[in-house]
């Protein structure tokens, strides 16, 4: 090589890395590398990425800017990311800028396949028509009295006859996969009206579900790749590609039928449907793709969150006995009160009214507390339209992207205090203990806040309490011997090789003989432990 030529790299060698010096002096956060940015950082953390962005974000104050490619013109625009969980920034993002901070055009493509133009994937007035549509059917009664209805039919008619029969031969259950099974039969029920019945008995595997749940693999698969790489994958039909091209044809194949079969049955002026896919029908003219995506989108957010929430839920009630006695006894004080004190057989004989649902306060505090520690969907992130500055000051370019993690929300000492690894339902009480406190949105935002609020927050609190209470009435559950419980890494935060638990039928007569069902001991509930970072 000519001496001019090396003089030329070499120069070109110095300005990138005086460039990248200038450049990475203005980051905070995890080391960036030259060209490769922060990308060995989440190589190197793939199975503790939230731990990781957790640790990150408290060593930076709450905010902190890293770059995926540091590569000039790149760095400071497209490939530049804000990681934040402080709650004055989530409510800027969320509520107060929220038209510059929209899903963006990464996330629309990349579930554009799976969920289409649907309300989950969609911005502006896209978002906002099917936003209003569905707003106001969450608000029914009707809507709650049929999510009611189902919840209890797989309680009753499918997870406690399994239950039952794992007592019976003292078998382990991986208690993850059943409550995938019962949610999303639940929500199949009641977004088309159609019951897959995952959870019948001997958990038979039904086409639409796995068609379903492979095209949601491939579609989260291509969250690991460039876009450039997955758009030629998919040009070229290649590798998780093909999965879900063959996957959505199958579900679409299924809802097709289904959505043909329910407009002959809404002509009939007589007809009763009170599923999601038919009120849509009703309120307007949509086509029959939009229709699925309707569908679709509910699927998604209705089946993996609460069963998720509940996973974890079961885990730390397990391991932490004064909260598991502090529910059951609160499940027999209201069942008492409703039923009468003295005959657990009438707690037994029917399932939980809305009455009784809304009186267990402490349930939904532990739940809520489940949440914030493990929340279902732990990280989620927005595209800048336009320049902004953050509350905390930071300068967030338009093309960068914003992160705000969910689940560092939730484990800040300078948010939730010195306690907040801890599983401590009662931060979630009055003074007293008799009444839910709800905290700031933008603290707790395992819903999501300001106009992307979760429409089904209280119905799926609704589900979990009602699932909840019907199997900590019944059994005392425990996790296997030698079963350990970790992360698994997606966007949905699962269990990496589900939860198998020992079933064993509960006692409810220590209960009885206490006033009102709950004894001072249990009212105390004093004894806390960290919640591990599983």
């Amino acid at each position: 090589m000519e001496v001019g030529t090396w003089a030329v790299a070499a120069a070109a060698l110095a300005a990138y890395m005086a460039w990248f010096w200038r450049m990475s002096r203005g980051l905070r956060g995890p080391r960036v590398w030259p060209v490769l940015g922060s990308l060995p950082g989440l190589v190197q953390h793939a199975e503790d990425m939230h731990e990781w962005i957790a640790a990150n974000l408290r060593r930076s104050g709450g905010t902190y800017q890293t770059c995926i490619f540091a590569v000039p013109g790149v760095a400071r625009r497209g490939g530049l990311v804000t990681v934040t969980c402080d709650p004055r920034n989530l409510e800027h993002v969320l509520k107060s800028r929220f038209d510059n901070y929209p899903k963006g055009p990464f996330w629309h493509g990349v579930f554009l396949d799976l969920l289409g133009d649907g309300i989950f994937n969609s911005d502006g007035d896209t978002w906002v028509a099917q936003r209003k549509t569905a707003a106001l059917e969450f608000t029914t009664r009707t809507l709650r009295t049929a999510m009611s209805r189902w919840v209890s039919r797989s309680i009753h008619g499918r997870l406690l006859p399994i239950l039952a029969d794992a007592v019976a031969s003292k078998a382990h259950v991986d208690l993850q996969d059943l409550l995938l099974r019962l949610t999303f039969d639940n929500i199949c029920g009641l977004a088309f009206g159609k019951d897959p019945e995952t959870l019948a008995e001997g958990l038979p595997e039904n086409e639409f579900a796995s068609a379903f749940d492979r095209a949601t693999e491939a579609t989260l698969n291509r969250f690991i790749f460039p876009e450039c790489l997955w758009r030629c994958k998919k040009w070229l039909g290649l590798g998780m590609e093909t999965t879900l091209t063959r996957s959505m044809a199958h579900v679409d194949q299924y809802l097709a039928a289904v959505i043909k079969t329910r407009k002959l049955e809404l002509a009939d002026a007589a007809a009763t449907h009170d599923d999601l896919l038919s009120r849509f029908m009703r309120k307007g003219s949509y086509s029959d793709e939009s229709l699925q995506h309707v569908a679709l989108n509910f699927i998604l957010a209705g089946r993996d969150t609460s069963s998720v929430a509940l996973s974890w839920f079961f885990w730390l009630v397990s391991t932490h006995p004064a909260a598991e006695r502090r529910i059951v006894a609160e499940l027999c004080a209201v069942l008492a009160a409703s039923r009468g004190a003295h005959d657990p057989a009438l707690w037994l004989a029917e399932p939980f009214t809305f009455e009784e649902l809304d009186r267990l306060v402490y349930l939904k505090a532990a739940l809520s507390e489940t949440l914030r520690l493990y929340p279902s969907v732990p990280e989620d992130s927005k595209h800048v339209v336009a320049d902004d500055y953050l509350p905390d000051g930071t300068f967030v370019p338009a093309g960068s992207s914003i992160t705000y993690s969910i689940y560092s929300a939730g484990r800040m000492k300078t948010v939730w205090g010195e306690d907040c690894l801890e599983f401590r339902p009662e931060r979630w009480l009055s003074e007293d203990g008799t009444k839910f406190v709800q905290h700031d949105s933008y603290r707790f935002v395992a819903f999501n806040a300001g106009p992307r609020v979760c429409l089904g927050k209280d119905l799926a609190y609704l589900q979990m309490k009602n699932i909840a209470g019907s199997v900590l009435l019944r059994h005392r559950l425990a996790a296997a011997p030698g079963h350990r419980v970790e992360q698994k890494m997606s966007l949905t935060l699962f269990m990496k090789d589900g939860l198998r638990m020992e079933v064993c039928p509960r006692d409810l007569a220590p209960f009885l003989d206490e006033p009102c069902g709950v004894d001072a001991a249990a009212a105390a509930a004093a004894a806390s432990a960290t919640a591990p970072c599983a």
